[in-house]
């Protein structure tokens, strides 16, 4: 799914006229009509994505999009915008696609632009927005938020006090426990002059059916993309799941794991509580993480694994084991140094005789 198919959309627009838009060189066709923008992964056909590094031009080659926007000129088989800033540049696409939502929230109740199924509940105390969906026998419940442009698909449940920020879609059949927020900004900045500088946050975030959100869970909207929630995936309390990440199906994800931005799971994958993932990391099909592990690199699928920096199962096994004999090795170090000792004074002691 493409950024454009959630969004509040702007009109199409020629990729001559994108490339005027961004003051970049045009390779390619001038009338050529461009419907959307999305990143690699998610971009379709007649859309445009983009490639920060001309060494990441074999990234897009299964990328559905016809055109995309890079530093310079790389070798593929479809239209390119040269421009000197790619972030900047992608993002006013992005923007021309998805405009930014008003910040005007009614003081309570019901936008009149919003769309609610004759069947679903909204409490008196929610608050909802302008141009928002919400499907057949979904409960909203006291002091939930919903934002510009989000949808909400058939028999969810938001609790108490969710906030739900603007363009986040959800589908069938979810729950999000009290006080999660989904959708807020991620935690992006560039260094500038001696500042943090906030970069681009014109994501969303998707998440797919069948999804159980526990109580104070924060998922952070995509840079420009999404951060997506796999099928039938349940989250515990107080988890942090960063901007553009991507969570498979069916995962268990327990109370007070924290994943950094653009990790990818697997199916059927296992977090135990207080894990942390670095960001970037990928975790195939089946993995298990246990308790307080540290991931610091990719780890491969059914397998079990511990430790921090985690490592497989056996292998932490096997440091345990070391360790619990530390103890033991000291004392042992410590009577090898006595005897060396002593043995150094006796051949000390011969050799001042001998002399």
């Amino acid at each position: 799914m493409s950024t454009s198919e959630i969004a509040i959309q702007g009109t199409s627009i020629t990729l001559g006229e994108i490339a005027t838009l961004v003051g970049g060189q045009l390779i390619g066709d001038p009338g050529q009509v461009c419907l959307g923008a999305g990143v690699p992964d998610e971009a379709a056909a007649g859309e445009i994505t983009m490639i920060d590094h001309a060494k990441r031009a074999d990234s897009i080659s299964n990328c559905l999009a016809s055109a995309v926007i890079t530093p310079e000129k790389v070798d593929i088989a479809r239209s390119q915008i040269v421009v000197s800033d790619v972030h900047e540049a992608f993002a006013t696409v992005i923007k021309h696609f998805r405009p930014l939502s008003s910040t005007a929230m009614p003081a309570s109740g019901v936008d009149a632009t919003a769309v609610i199924a004759s069947t679903a509940f909204v409490h008196p105390t929610a608050v909802i927005g302008p141009h928002v969906t919400i499907g057949e026998r979904t409960c909203i419940m006291p002091g939930a938020v919903v934002m510009p442009g989000a949808t909400i698909g058939e028999d969810c449940v938001l609790h108490a006090s969710v906030t739900i920020y603007e363009h986040t879609r959800i589908e069938d059949r979810v729950i999000i426990h009290a006080g999660s927020v989904i959708g807020a900004n991620g935690f992006g900045y560039r260094f500038d002059n001696g500042r943090h500088v906030p970069t681009s946050q014109l994501g969303f975030v998707a998440i797919e059916s069948d999804v159980e959100i526990g109580a104070a869970v924060t998922i952070d909207r995509g840079t420009y993309g999404s951060t997506r929630i796999g099928q039938g995936t349940k989250i515990d309390n107080q988890v942090m799941i960063a901007h553009n990440c991507q969570i498979g199906k069916h995962n268990l994800i327990c109370s007070q794991v924290g994943i950094a931005g653009s990790c990818k799971t697997g199916d059927y994958v296992i977090l135990a509580g207080q894990v942390g993932l670095k960001d970037h990391v990928t975790l195939g099909d089946r993995a298990i993480v246990g308790a307080q592990a540290g991931v610091m690199d990719n780890l491969e699928g059914d397998n079990v694994y511990l430790g921090s920096p985690a490592t497989t199962q056996r292998e932490q096994m096997q440091i345990m084991a070391v360790e619990r004999r530390l103890p033991e090795m000291r004392r042992e170090l410590k009577r090898l140094r006595k005897e060396v000792t002593d043995l150094q004074q006796e051949v000390d002691t011969a050799d001042r005789r001998a002399a």
